[in-house]
């Protein structure tokens, strides 16, 4: 069996649907699974060897584009017996429709009784995203209740020659570490400051580990270069030197084979903090608005520190702070991060 996957367009979401994939492969062992995304999501997929092939999503978050998608979906006809819509709009279900493929699964959302004819409607039964990726593995007969699913952690494959030609491109930057062990921070957040920790925690923590023989590494993309140069400025002279800002400098390959290179990671809810999960990273992840029980790092090595209850918050910039920073990460401080993480490097 071919089945065709309308898969998420964000990097963390792109991360949980790897549990998916996996859960496909035993539900339909001969299967052959495609993905279509966002072409930046490529380097994820490749990583991902329950994916036979990535197909470029060439139109844009949000574009309807009707005549594209049929054209796309018209090229993929004959190929594909299953197709797995994992966004919730109507359009995303447009392709699989335009491919005539037999079976077309996902959830219910914004009026897809047309387009989708094994159409799933207890997603509330679901309360985390990754559950509800898995879910569409089954039968629609034969779904677990939420407890009872199975849940393959997603990981990403690391290849040693490509991650020594990454660490070699970047070898004259990192060779002013020196030898320390490093710990990689990841400051950014899509949706806004809201989901940041304060840069100057960041910057103590920083600090804190670097008097302690850690080296520091920032990762993220050119949005958070500022978030980096923020965190490396409120160091010392002396200091900055162990504090190395690589956000905007590397394509999400070189960031995968970086992270996974690192001793441990900290991070505020983001897409590199899934990836720092499925490297297998000893993580600390720092929860605010979002929610933990909604989103959470997949991960045996990841502690997560949350200081207020309840689901997710739909704030993208506080009041609470002139940069926008919600007060529930403002709360958390950087002796309750250093903590946990010392926690975590003992026992690895």
């Amino acid at each position: 069996m071919n089945i065709l996957v309308i898969g998420p367009s964000w990097v963390g979401d792109m991360m949980m649907s790897h549990s998916l994939y996996q859960q496909l492969k035993i539900q339909y062992p001969h299967c052959q699974i495609d993905v279509m995304a966002p072409n930046w999501c490529k380097p994820l997929l490749a990583r991902m060897p329950e994916v036979r092939r990535a197909i470029e999503m060439p139109l844009g978050h949000g574009t309807f584009a009707l005549g594209e998608r049929y054209r796309l979906g018209k090229a993929l006809r004959e190929q594909y017996e299953m197709a797995i819509v994992l966004p919730n709009s109507l359009k995303s279900a447009l392709i699989p429709l335009f491919a005539k493929i037999a079976v077309r699964r996902g959830w219910k959302g914004e009026s897809r009784y047309l387009l989708l004819n094994d159409l799933r409607s207890n997603k509330r039964d679901y309360p985390m995203m990754v559950k509800r990726y898995v879910a569409l593995a089954f039968e629609k007969n034969a779904v677990p209740n939420a407890q009872a699913i199975p849940l393959l952690k997603p990981y990403l494959a690391i290849e040693s020659g490509s991650q020594q030609e990454t660490l070699k491109t970047f070898s004259k930057q990192t060779a002013l570490l020196g030898e320390r062990p490093i710990i990689g921070f990841c400051p950014g957040a899509e949706f806004g400051p809201a989901k940041r920790w304060p840069h100057y925690h960041y910057a103590e923590l920083a600090g804190m580990l670097i008097e302690q023989g850690y080296a520091v590494e920032i990762f993220g993309s050119q949005k958070d270069v500022n978030a980096g140069e923020q965190i490396c400025r409120a160091l010392s002279e002396v200091q900055q030197r162990f504090c190395l800002n690589l956000a905007g400098q590397t394509d999400l390959n070189q960031a995968v084979d970086l992270i996974a290179n690192c001793t441990a990671v900290v991070s505020n809810d983001s897409g590199l903090m899934h990836i720092a999960a499925a490297t297998n990273r000893p993580l600390v992840a720092l929860y605010g608005p979002t929610s933990p029980t909604y989103t959470p790092p997949l991960s045996d090595k990841a502690v997560i520190i949350r200081l207020i209850e309840g689901d997710l918050i739909k704030v993208r910039k506080s009041k609470d702070s002139a940069e926008g920073y919600h007060q529930s990460l403002i709360d958390i401080t950087p002796k309750m991060v250093m903590e946990k993480l010392n926690a975590l490097l003992a026992k690895s």
